[in-house]
């Protein structure tokens, strides 16, 4: 926890000044804004940005970036949506679609770092690879739906207990605190920082990259894939096309909440914090009439304005 605490820095007192000031302005200008169903709806749309952001977190960390994460949720999102139709039991469906995206995105990690290709290119390609199968084995048009216990997971009508929102916020704060505890108190959190902060560093204090490298974005492919399972159930039918919108959102979550694009530096609860900032964005945008467009606009300038100031900071392995 104290290890938390000292990476609160100025990159995370920005996000969570963002977070407030967006609720004030939504509050203000949008009518209906910050309303239980409002804040319920913004809740379940930042879980399962934030659930999807958890891997691109992890693999910025490390000095990476992971472009298949979309591709992964599409993978996810048809592959068990197709095995639940066809009769197999939802367990085994979702351990067969989690062990697979977990054995690309290891092949994503070792690929890049084995023959030194930058990871931008490597989980494209292999992303592109992934859907493209994807599409053939459904013929273009995929089928299925899940369990009606992951949509009631999901929707926003459900309820958790006594709390006024879904089940899939509080499993969120679980992976919150799973994640932080694994980047806080564990060795492969420790060798993460290391890695991300000097390569070269790492390696002669005996991290073996290849290993680190696999592991993270098998990690990322697996929560990616979770994302694309959730969503089975928010929409109700499968769709291969269905984390488009994420790439460019699980990239923005990092650099709002403050994780260095050059890596070593940030945490998972500021991911978090910038996840809700996004949504939070583009609910009020929405509200205030904003079209697509616009809104996708008003974001390249907020995020281009944080990594012009962020960048200015300099980088941990020149502060050594």
């Amino acid at each position: 926890m104290s290890n938390l605490i000292k990476r609160l820095s100025n990159r995370y007192v920005t996000a969570f000044a963002m977070a407030i000031l967006v609720f004030l302005l939504g509050k203000l200008f949008v009518n209906g804004f910050g309303s239980e169903f409002g804040v319920r709806a913004m809740l379940v749309l930042t879980a399962l940005l934030g659930i999807a952001a958890v891997g691109q977190s992890l693999v910025v960390l490390i000095g990476g970036i992971d472009l298949s994460i979309p591709f992964l949720m599409g993978f996810g999102n048809v592959v068990a949506a197709e095995l639940n139709g066809q009769g197999v039991p939802f367990g085994i469906v979702v351990l067969i679609v989690l062990g697979m995206a977990a054995l690309i995105g290891a092949f994503n990690g070792a690929l890049s770092a084995r023959l030194k290709i930058h990871p931008l290119i490597v989980t494209l390609g292999v992303g592109t690879i992934v859907q493209g199968a994807v599409l053939l084995w459904t013929a273009g048009f995929p089928s299925g739906r899940a369990p009606q216990y992951i949509t009631d997971m999901v929707s926003l009508g459900a309820r958790t207990g006594p709390l006024p929102f879904p089940p899939i916020v509080p499993i969120w704060l679980g992976i919150i605190l799973l994640i932080s505890f694994v980047l806080d108190r564990t060795i492969l959190g420790r060798t993460m920082y290391a890695l991300g902060s000097s390569p070269e560093a790492a390696r002669l204090a005996l991290v073996r990259p290849l290993r680190v490298w696999a592991i993270t974005f098998a990690i990322s492919a697996v929560f990616a894939a979770i994302a694309g399972i959730l969503l089975v159930g928010f929409t109700g039918s499968a769709y291969a096309y269905v984390g488009d919108p994420y790439l460019f959102q699980t990239i923005a979550a990092v650099v709002i909440g403050g994780t260095s694009l050059q890596g070593g530096r940030g945490s998972y609860v500021g991911t978090m914090v910038g996840a809700f900032v996004l949504i939070e964005l583009n609910t009020v945008l929405i509200g205030l009439g904003f079209n697509q467009a616009l809104i996708q606009a008003a974001l390249g300038i907020i995020i281009i304005t944080l990594v012009s100031i962020y960048g200015r900071e300099p980088h941990v392995r020149r502060r050594i």
